[in-house]
């Protein structure tokens, strides 16, 4: 089956899926004083040991591409984030996380849980790191954009910078995410619900250095952010057929 046709498929059968299967279980997260960050433990330690195979993950990955597109590239809108690219920890982490009912994401939950087991966890994640970062992505296009990238660049170097980088390459060791060839909206909305305690897998680190920045300040970094680059790793996607 065509990656056209499966995600055609998958986003008709995606509101059946999520109905049809049981809602996430909701573990303790930020808001509990026992809540580690990052646990290794679990299908997530395993699936971080294990070598990933590319060609296994490129099936697996079939069922995400409905959403996420086959290109990893997601949606300029927001709705689903670009993949491509990213750590292979970070996918990892977050998948888990998902399955384990440590992060909500209940229009994705019911399609993490298809992953049979850590090896499927860690197929998928070494398919997505391997695909070329997509350059024609979302960015804040407002009449301010020059002074909002001005204002977030600012702001990005004093508290950013250290964590994602210069280029917005991030940290596989460190779980820290690439940023460059993000959607600005998701970037934005990801950024408030840390800012608001209800991403409940948050880093504490950035929560601690997020919650006092004001709307304003988040659209200025998010600006900032969707306009990063990683020299060698991004590439132009054709766009996806509607």
């Amino acid at each position: 089956m065509t990656f056209q046709k499966t995600a055609l498929l998958g986003l008709l059968i995606l509101p059946a899926l999520a109905l049809a299967q049981a809602p996430a279980p909701k573990a303790a997260g930020i808001e509990s004083q026992g809540y580690i960050w990052n646990a290794q433990q679990g299908e997530k330690i395993e699936a971080l040991h294990l070598q990933g195979s590319v060609k296994d993950g490129a099936e697996s990955y079939e069922v995400c591409g409905a959403c996420h597109l086959p290109s990893g590239a997601g949606r300029p809108d927001g709705t689903f984030p670009q993949l491509a690219g990213q750590h292979t920890t970070v996918l990892i982490k977050q998948m888990a996380d998902i399955r384990a009912g440590l992060r909500d994401n209940p229009t994705m939950y019911p399609f993490a849980k298809t992953l049979t087991d850590p090896q499927e966890l860690a197929n998928t994640a070494a398919y997505i790191n391997s695909l070329c970062i997509p350059l024609n992505h979302g960015h804040y296009d407002g009449a301010d954009a020059a002074l909002q990238v001005e204002k977030g660049k600012a702001l990005y170097e004093k508290e950013c910078k250290d964590c994602h980088g210069p280029n917005g390459q991030g940290d596989k060791e460190k779980f820290y995410p690439v940023i460059a060839g993000q959607h600005y909206k998701y970037l934005l909305r990801q950024m408030t619900t840390i800012r608001d305690g209800k991403r409940r897998n948050a880093n504490p680190d950035m929560v601690k250095i997020i919650r006092k920045y004001d709307d304003d300040q988040l659209v200025a970094i998010s600006a900032y952010q969707a306009s990063l680059v990683m020299p060698g790793a991004m590439c132009q996607v054709a766009a996806a057929k509607k």
